[in-house]
């Protein structure tokens, strides 16, 4: 499976998130997977990917060119795609992926995420998505989704097109059976 991950770029996080995102990237090539994702060096898009190439795996990297400088970008990816900008990004990135991963992230994460949400809520898309909630940072959007849905913003279905794991290996048997249901 191709498998998006979305995340921080960020070189300034407590140590258990690029401990938890390096993980994720070794497990994903030990089961076979390939990696998609934004191209970074550092924070824990770069700790996924070196977990992913520490054990042989492929990755794909999809950045903006205004993102090519020195140290920004993880030069040692299988292919890499230089796009114009943000939107054409996630556009190759939602149609090269079988799946999609949440790690903790800003506002760009956020708006991928959401992005890949509202797109399977319309039927725009059908692949599935998780979200690994290291140390719980993803909790206050989960209960914001839910206070959506129990204040009728959203359906009850949205809580049923993604899944939230505090673990890596749950994470991905999760992804795995909702791939192979397709």
């Amino acid at each position: 499976m191709k498998i998006c991950v979305y995340g921080s770029s960020s070189p300034e996080l407590d140590e258990v998130f690029y401990e938890e995102a390096f993980k994720l990237g070794r497990e994903m090539a030990l089961r076979g997977h390939s990696l998609i994702f934004g191209g970074g060096e550092r924070g824990l898009m770069g700790a996924c990917v070196r977990g992913l190439e520490s054990e042989g795996g492929k990755a794909l990297g999809v950045a903006p060119r205004f993102f090519d400088r020195p140290g920004i970008l993880h030069q040692e990816c299988d292919r890499f795609i230089f796009t114009d900008d943000m939107s054409e990004r996630k556009n190759i990135m939602e149609r090269e992926a079988d799946a999609f991963i949440a790690v903790p992230g800003g506002l760009g994460t956020f708006e991928e995420l959401l992005q890949a949400l509202t797109l399977n809520q319309l039927s725009q898309m059908d692949k599935p998505v998780a979200i690994l909630n290291t140390d719980g940072y993803y909790d206050a959007l989960t209960a914001l989704i839910d206070q959506a849905i129990d204040r009728k913003f959203a359906g009850g279905s949205v809580r049923e097109i993604f899944g939230v794991f505090g673990d890596t290996e749950g994470l991905l048997n999760y992804l795995e059976a909702k791939y192979e249901e397709k």
